[in-house]
């Protein structure tokens, strides 16, 4: 059903061609989508029928173009490093994209200054004290797990773990606290601080990425 409505939406590339249009005034976007375009075109003859339904059924466009160039006919597209890392990158973006959904999904700086009753410049200088887990995404500016709020302010403890997390970048320091780990009996960091056991969460957190430390 998905990959039919999909092909219904793309049978005519007149919509495709006036949205590209639209970027003709913007050089540095039209060369990079006219780049795009000469790449997809030369992607699309290589594939065979099957594997363009298999890129198709993908839940997103651009999970449609990184199955597209994991896909045995796209060898030879890319450099052979490359290629070789497409799969794993595939994986890493809909890791990423999973996690930053998850448990609620993320807040805009607005939302979390509303949500504590601060200002926009107070709640900057709480995540540049390491006080709050933010992550930089490009034009959607700094976005907030969501989880990290509770109905009295900041999770209890929060402060703490991300301190011993000090030294990894943001996107580890969210995997943490989602990803079940070893030393926490495969409970995921972020349930045992709400159950308040911080203590052990913040050891955990000392030895992240550590050999043998999950």
């Amino acid at each position: 059903m998905a990959l039919k409505a999909a092909t219904k939406r793309y049978s005519s590339l007149r919509d495709a061609a006036a949205k590209l249009e639209a970027y003709t005034s913007k050089p540095l976007k039209a060369v990079f989508l006219a780049r795009g375009v000469e790449g997809l075109t030369q992607l699309v003859d290589r594939l065979e029928p099957q594997e363009l339904e298999r890129a198709l059924a993908a839940e997103t466009q651009v999970a449609t173009l990184l199955t597209a160039l994991a896909l045995p006919s796209a060898a030879g597209l890319v450099q052979p490093a490359a290629r070789a890392l497409a799969p794993a990158r595939l994986r890493g973006i809909v890791r990423r994209d999973q996690l930053l959904a998850a448990e609620g999904g993320t807040l805009s700086t607005a939302e979390v200054a509303t949500r504590l009753a601060l200002s926009p410049q107070a709640v900057a200088k709480r995540r540049a004290a390491g006080k709050l887990l933010a992550l930089e995404l490009g034009r959607r500016g700094l976005r907030f797990p969501a989880w990290q709020f509770t109905d009295a302010g900041v999770l209890a403890g929060l402060d703490q773990v991300l301190s011993a997390l000090a030294a990894h970048p943001p996107l580890a320091q969210l995997r943490f606290f989602l990803a079940g780990n070893l030393r926490l009996a495969k409970r995921r960091p972020l349930d045992v601080l709400r159950a308040g056991d911080v203590a052990l969460v913040v050891r955990a957190a000392q030895v992240f990425g550590e050999h043998g430390a999950a």
